[in-house]
């Protein structure tokens, strides 16, 4: 009985340490804490707290009644996509161009942040770091009027030069057959810069001494970039992989908006251009967001299924 009455009173005292370790871990830290709070806050408003907008994908929604007073129709709207001509184009053309991006963007970051770092000269390496950064800051508006400045159809610089000398007109900003290939090289052209930093702070984080000991064992350059840089940089190349691939539905809505133009529309229009002219455009709000419940479960499938197989590969995944 005393074992018993000694147990029981025990309760109360380690739930009342526990709550008091609780609230010192909590003052101690509550800087760090509260530095949290915006970021906490931001997810909440423009994340979490719009999930609740996802019944409109289940209404026909109506402006006047508002979002709960419009009527269930349930899956109709995911029948009318499944069921639209355009829908295979579509998938088409976004899984396309997103594999486009990740097949051909993702090895010029790292040939670059290799480059980078075998650089010694800090002078040169500080001035192709600017250069190669400095495009990410510009808006697809403003890379799209370069483009065009080059491009445009018999006014162009490089067009006009094509013509002076003879070798025909040169449509690319209009023509089907360059169009992806336009979008991948501009995209190139602006994040690969901005791509190299994370692989440059996965180099700086690699242990020299393996480098040392690889140049003791008579490795050389190319040896101890195959056995110790790659290896180095494997788990962060996974994860932005793992990363691009949950946003393989999305393809870069931005710029194929801005580059996007009607004789280019069959190998051009995606998935969020037409949920843009659907849902702002012809304010039709219901099969837009029905589309938009259809890419987030493909994107989250896609997320846990390249996150398993990474780890089976011998990665670490994301979690």
């Amino acid at each position: 009985m005393r074992a018993d009455a000694t147990t029981i009173s025990s309760e109360p005292i380690v739930k009342k340490r526990s709550n008091s370790s609780f609230w010192k871990t909590f003052l101690r830290y509550k800087w760090l804490y509260l530095l949290m709070v915006p970021g906490i806050v931001y997810y909440l408003v423009y994340h979490y707290v719009p999930m609740f907008g996802l019944v409109v994908a289940f209404k026909k929604y109506n402006l006047m009644k508002g979002m709960w007073g419009s009527e269930w129709v349930g899956f109709d709207n995911f029948r009318t996509i499944f069921t639209s001509p355009e829908f295979p184009s579509l998938l088409r053309n976004t899984i396309l161009i997103s594999v486009y991006r990740i097949l051909f963007n993702m090895v010029p970051d790292v040939l670059l942040a290799l480059m980078l770092n075998e650089i010694r000269v800090n002078w040169f390496k500080r001035i192709v770091q600017t250069i190669t950064y400095g495009p990410h800051f510009l808006s697809w508006i403003i890379v799209y009027g370069l483009v065009f400045s080059f491009f445009a159809p018999g006014a162009g610089l490089v067009t006009t030069f094509f013509r002076d000398l003879g070798w025909g007109e040169l449509d690319v900003l209009a023509n089907s057959e360059y169009f992806r290939s336009l979008l991948v090289s501009t995209d190139i052209w602006k994040s690969t810069g901005f791509g190299a930093i994370i692989y440059l702070a996965a180099l700086s984080s690699i242990n020299h001494e393996l480098y040392e000991a690889a140049v003791v064992d008579g490795a050389g350059r190319w040896r101890q970039l195959w056995h110790i840089t790659l290896p180095g940089i494997r788990e962060v190349f996974i994860l932005l992989l793992i990363l691009r691939i949950g946003h393989i539905m999305d393809a870069g809505f931005e710029q194929v908006y801005i580059f996007l133009n009607a004789r280019v529309y069959d190998v051009g229009d995606i998935l969020d251009t037409w949920i843009f002219r659907r849902g702002i455009e012809q304010m039709e709000f219901s099969v837009p967001a029905a589309m938009g419940v259809f890419k987030s479960v493909i994107g989250l499938a896609l997320v846990i299924g390249a996150n398993k197989l990474a780890k089976k590969v011998g990665g670490s995944g994301i979690w």
